[in-house]
């Protein structure tokens, strides 16, 4: 029959290797860098679009698209 030291030294012992396994975890911080780096080339994106928004509409092309419609 296993003693009750037994039982709380091997509750011990899983507890300290889930700890360090949660602890070594690196999924979701490497997930969350993905993400951050997605938000920024995104933000990249969108102020382009915004800073060369006039521009693009003074292209010669929008003259066709007008005479098109």
């Amino acid at each position: 029959m296993n003693a009750p030291w037994r039982r709380a030294l091997l509750t011990m012992r899983c507890l300290r290797r889930d700890a360090v396994d949660l602890w070594q975890e690196v999924s979701g911080a490497v997930a969350l860098e993905y993400g951050l780096i997605a938000a920024l080339i995104i933000v990249a994106i969108l102020g382009s679009i915004i800073e060369l928004g006039d521009t693009l509409l003074a292209l010669p092309l929008q003259l066709l698209a007008d005479a098109m419609s």
